[in-house]
C-alpha cells in the first residue's frame, strides 16, 4: 500500500503543478494583445490542461479512491472527520479543475471573460486547498 500512496502523492504534485501554472498562463494570456502571443498561449494552455493536469488529476483521484476503499473502516469509522473535510476539498479541486478546462475553451474561442487581475486571484484557490489538505492528512486535527 505504500507504493500506492507514493504514486498518489507524485500524481497529486503533478496535478497541483498544473493547477498552479495554468491560471498563471491565463494571467499572461489576458495581458497579451498580439495574435502571435494569443496563439502561443492557446497551445500552452491546451497542452498543460490535457497533457499534464488532467492525467495528474485522474491518477490522483484513482489512487486516492484505491487508498480510501482499502482503508474504508479506518477512515470512515471512529471519528476521523479530517477525511470527510479532505474529500470535500478534493471535490472542490475537481470543480476548480473543470472550471480551468472551461476557461481553456473560452480562451481557445477568443472569448476571455476576465481581466488579468481576476486570474491572479483565481490562481490562489488551489494554494489554500493544498495547505488545508496537507494539514488535514498529516496532522489530522479533527
Amino acid at each position: 500500500m505504500l507504493w500506492v500512496k507514493a504514486f498518489h502523492i507524485i500524481a497529486m504534485v503533478t496535478w497541483f503543478a498544473g493547477m498552479f501554472y495554468l491560471p498563471r498562463l491565463f494571467v499572461y494570456h489576458a495581458m497579451s494583445d498580439d495574435q502571435i502571443s494569443h496563439e502561443r498561449f492557446k497551445i500552452m494552455e491546451r497542452k498543460l490542461y490535457f497533457g499534464i493536469m488532467t492525467p495528474g488529476a485522474a491518477v490522483t483521484i484513482g489512487l486516492g479512491l484505491w487508498l480510501l476503499i482499502s482503508n474504508w473502516d479506518a477512515y470512515m469509522v471512529g471519528g476521523y472527520y479530517w477525511m470527510h473535510i479532505k474529500l470535500g476539498l478534493v471535490v472542490s479541486l475537481i470543480i476548480y479543475h473543470l472550471w480551468c478546462g472551461a476557461l481553456v475553451k473560452r480562451f481557445k474561442l477568443d472569448q476571455n471573460p476576465h481581466s488579468h487581475m481576476w486570474y491572479r486571484w483565481f490562481n490562489e484557490a488551489p494554494v489554500l486547498a493544498l495547505i488545508a489538505i496537507v494539514i488535514l492528512a498529516v496532522v489530522r486535527p479533527i
